[in-house]
């Protein structure tokens, strides 16, 4: 029986801990859950490739080059993660973490916006009266 436990902790200790990102990520400052985390490593990616995916997407559709380079940019883009990708981000509140009813220019979901709008917590906007 002794033999069963020493050989699961010799086997537990040789083994490699599970990583949930495939880079290491900060956490960001606000409300966190599973998606918020998600998307924020998708955002800090996206922000450390975006130059490389940019020069590659010139490079790729500039007609002036020869075919080769340009075959060759397109490779490197494709296999960049998809992760990396502007289209992988998406717009979350910053209160709760919902992903749909975002209000994009104070990065608040519907309800947050009417919260906090009700409390006088956001500059320059009030109930409308007509």
């Amino acid at each position: 029986m002794s033999t069963i436990k020493e050989g699961a902790k010799a086997l537990l200790s040789r083994s490699k801990p599970m990583k949930r990102f495939p880079q290491p990520v900060s956490l960001p400052s606000t409300f966190v859950n599973t998606r918020v985390m998600r998307d924020h490593f998708k955002r800090q990616m996206f922000e450390q490739h975006e130059v490389t995916s940019r020069a590659l997407k010139f490079i790729a559709r500039n007609s002036a080059l020869p075919q080769k380079v340009r075959l060759e940019a397109q490779l490197q883009l494709n296999a960049l993660p998809n992760y990396t990708r502007a289209n992988q981000l998406r717009g979350r509140c910053v209160d709760s973490g919902r992903g749909k009813g975002v209000i994009r220019d104070f990065r608040l979901c519907r309800y947050q916006f009417r919260m906090q709008a009700l409390q006088g917590l956001l500059p320059g906007v009030r109930k409308g009266v007509w």
